[in-house]
């Protein structure tokens, strides 16, 4: 149930919000989640008048802001906007002080954000096979950039390497736009990253982007091929294993939605 629906329900005490809205992005400003989470504020603030601020909290594998939303009171004030590398997070901190199921309850998927693989223009491959058969030419001499251990682009990342042998290393960033910068200055050979905060530095010739992953090609990007198109190797072995090519599609996106701390108010109807 959404929030606008529980705001007219009677489990509030007094009329909802009675207090600013605190959505909390447990990444840096840039990423999906906080483009996001910037649009649904903005829509709120302008179609319900309510007062909706984002925050960003990044670090610790998205528990520094899933800590901060849980020490909330769960009165629908306080809102956590997510991506679903989330979900992944018993795999890689068994540990973790929370957990999602337990501790969070699902208000709105947000919506889904395609990525595009991108190379410093220095990199001398034009697609994505190429850019594999250039990885492993030197294996272990390449690196790929994240915007943090956890986050998507490092999923992504882990999965490309998986799924194609490639010898590469990580490197994580705290801040998303330091992860950008270092690839345009080419610190770092590729990442795959969200289409939005990117699109000005391909069609500027400071990135080169090989391709799209969604279905279908991006307005923004006419002349960039979705992976699909692109006919690696990759793609074509998920075929011949006679995979549903929207199941391949959906392992290189990202999904956003919004939860908040359990016994929320806006979950009781």
């Amino acid at each position: 149930m959404s929030l606008g629906a529980a705001a007219h329900n009677s489990a509030f005490a007094q009329p909802f919000p009675s207090n600013v809205i605190r959505t909390i992005v447990p990444g840096s400003v840039s990423t999906p989640p906080d483009i996001l989470a910037r649009i649904v504020a903005s829509a709120l603030s302008d179609g319900e008048g309510w007062n909706v601020i984002v925050e960003d909290k990044p670090g610790a594998m998205m528990m520094l802001g899933a800590g901060d939303v849980l020490k909330q009171p769960a009165d629908g004030h306080t809102l956590f906007c997510v991506t679903s590398p989330i979900a992944a997070l018993p795999g890689l901190q068994p540990n973790a002080p929370f957990d999602l199921e337990r501790d969070f309850a699902p208000l709105i998927r947000v919506g889904t954000a395609y990525n595009v693989l991108v190379v410093n223009p220095e990199v001398p491959v034009h697609s994505v096979s190429e850019l594999i058969a250039y990885l492993k030419s030197d294996p272990g001499k390449h690196t790929f950039s994240s915007g943090g251990f956890g986050t998507p682009a490092h999923l992504i990342g882990e999965l490309f390497k998986l799924e194609t042998g490639v010898q590469v290393t990580h490197v994580p960033y705290v801040q998303f736009p330091q992860a950008i910068g270092d690839l345009v200055s080419g610190v770092n050979t590729y990442q795959f990253i969200a289409i939005l905060p990117v699109v000005q530095l391909i069609n500027a010739g400071k990135l080169r982007a090989l391709a799209v992953t969604g279905r279908k090609r991006v307005e923004a990007l006419k002349d960039v091929p979705t992976i699909v198109e692109a006919g690696c190797r990759l793609v074509e072995e998920f075929r011949l294993a006679n995979a549903n090519i929207d199941d391949f599609i959906f392992r290189y996106s990202v999904s956003c939605g919004t939860f908040a701390p359990q016994k929320n108010p806006a979950q009781k109807a």
